[in-house]
């Protein structure tokens, strides 16, 4: 590590064996211990006072927004339009460097700046902002909307907790007024527990604790056949939003569904769903589930276009982290309660 590109060069070494482990061309128990040997060394290089936090703009190097561009994983870069956009008027973009590295993007956040909080990620990434120039009084909340790694070598190593921390400090000092913090997040595997969730019910014949008479009744009028066999190609697909109906009548039992997803399906005690258990661990709170938060193509065949807001109150995060981390207590808004309570009402999971 004390060798010129020594650290870059293990980097690189464990993403070199994280895609080697994933496409299971080398496997056992040395290989696993190699790889907590790297995360461990990586995770007491790349602490919190080896980093230095930096702001990308329009000015930044062209070879910094080429690489965060690139790297952007939630949501893609179309062209140089779309990240002129995310680094422009009422957006801010940061990143985390190493000492060692200086101007060297390893994790990247974006926020926007909003006079409410975002349910919808295409009012984000698509629509113009109000105007060329920030008018300070319009700004009252900020949404973290996108956070990725531009290095494959540092997953698992915390450096999306400091630097959700480290911005949220930095907007206070900028902006005395800011009054929320909030994710707008993907909800990746909701659609494939879903999926699934209907495949087990439709080998169980006619066993229906997912939806109501009513909504099942509804559903068969609109599709013209049995839920049974209709639903799970129906939401396989990016097409059935073109029916307003099924998506009016697919709403409440969708919601519902997704609230258990996030609140009440666990791995080892803690939540299932990895980007709610991210926000969880950092002490936000699941505040809202948005409906057709993210309508694209990706949106919908990841999460049925559903999108969370984790809500993050400066004050509460490490006592809600602290509780989470040390009994699993999930923190959670009326709304999603109230929708886990129904889809509790209605299943015996």
């Amino acid at each position: 590590s004390k060798l010129d590109g020594g650290v870059r060069f293990l980097v690189r070494l464990r993403a070199d064996l994280l895609e080697a482990q994933a496409l299971k061309l080398v496997e056992g128990p040395h290989v696993r211990e190699m790889n907590g040997v790297l995360k461990s060394m990586l995770s007491e290089w790349f602490s919190s006072g080896f980093l230095n936090l930096e702001r990308v703009t329009w000015h930044s190097p062209c070879e910094v927004l080429q690489k965060i561009s690139e790297s952007e994983a939630v949501h893609p870069v179309k062209n140089w339009m779309d990240m002129k956009q995310r680094v422009g008027p009422y957006r801010r973009c940061y990143f985390f460097s190493h000492c060692s590295t200086p101007g060297e993007p390893l994790i990247v956040l974006y926020v926007a700046l909003t006079s409410d909080i975002s349910s919808n990620i295409q009012a984000i990434v698509k629509e113009q902002p109000p105007s060329e120039m920030e008018e300070r009084n319009r700004i009252t909340t900020a949404i973290f909307y996108s956070i990725s790694l531009t290095q494959q070598g540092l997953q698992g190593v915390e450096l999306g907790t400091f630097l959700i921390k480290r911005v949220l400090k930095e907007l206070q000092k900028e902006f005395p007024q800011l009054g929320a913090f909030s994710s707008l997040s993907p909800i990746p595997g909701f659609t494939k527990w879903l999926l699934g969730l209907l495949n087990s019910q439709t080998r169980e014949h006619g066993r229906n604790e997912l939806f109501t008479d009513l909504e099942c009744k509804e559903i068969v009028e609109i599709v013209g056949s049995p839920i049974r066999e209709t639903l799970r190609p129906l939401l396989s697909s990016s097409e059935w939003p073109q029916s307003e109906k099924l998506v009016r009548v697919l709403q409440a039992p969708l919601m519902r569904l997704c609230a258990w997803y996030l609140y009440g399906e666990k791995h080892r005690g803690f939540a299932l769903n990895p980007v709610a258990n991210f926000h969880l661990q950092n002490g936000a709170m699941i505040w809202r589930i948005n409906w057709m938060g993210d309508s694209s193509p990706r949106g919908l065949s990841s999460s049925c276009g559903l999108m969370a807001n984790y809500r993050y109150y400066p004050e509460e995060t490490g006592p809600n982290s602290t509780a989470y981390l040390g009994s699993k207590t999930i923190k959670a808004s009326e709304q999603v309660l109230s929708l886990v309570a129904q889809f509790q009402k209605n299943s015996k999971l």
